[in-house]
């Protein structure tokens, strides 16, 4: 059986590293990596789409991203227990017309014993951006250790 580490139960260290891995994994763009992380009968709720299954969190993660042009993600943890984790974030995209936008949000996650997410409940207010107010500043993918994180930003 596959594992992915690190496994519930949870410590403040462990519940960092996996939130960590998370927005790593978002921000690579890459609808196929990201869905691994999720059980193949995974629960969504993502504003007003629930999808359910691997198959359509890949589907979702790619119209997602093909209409999100340079996004950055920035997630921070919030709380946690035995096998749930609840994260706050907030990201940046363009859409094709150059419009800048900044989404902030709560998701709530459970795990299996394997570290794998069963469910992902997602809580998301989208707020419209001038590109000189943007905050996210790094090449595209992994965010650099020294960026700074939401509570350093002010988010």
């Amino acid at each position: 059986m596959e594992i992915k580490l690190p496994v519930p139960p949870f410590t403040l260290e462990t519940a960092k590293q996996k939130i960590r891995m998370a927005e790593d994994a978002w921000n690579t763009r890459d609808p196929e990596k990201v869905s691994l992380v999720y059980t193949p009968d995974t629960i969504w709720r993502n504003r007003a789409e629930f999808p359910v299954g691997r198959e359509q969190v890949k589907e979702f993660l790619t119209r997602k991203w093909n209409k999100e042009l340079d996004y950055r993600l920035i997630k921070e943890l919030w709380a946690f227990s035995e096998n749930r984790i609840a994260v706050r974030f907030a990201y940046e995209c363009r859409d094709d017309s150059g419009n800048w936008q900044r989404s902030y949000g709560n998701e709530n996650w459970e795990f299996n014993e394997q570290g794998f997410m069963m469910r992902r409940f997602a809580s998301i207010n989208d707020l419209p951006i001038k590109a000189s107010e943007r905050k996210f500043f790094w090449d595209l993918g992994r965010r650099p250790d020294d960026h700074p994180s939401l509570s350093d930003l002010g988010l």
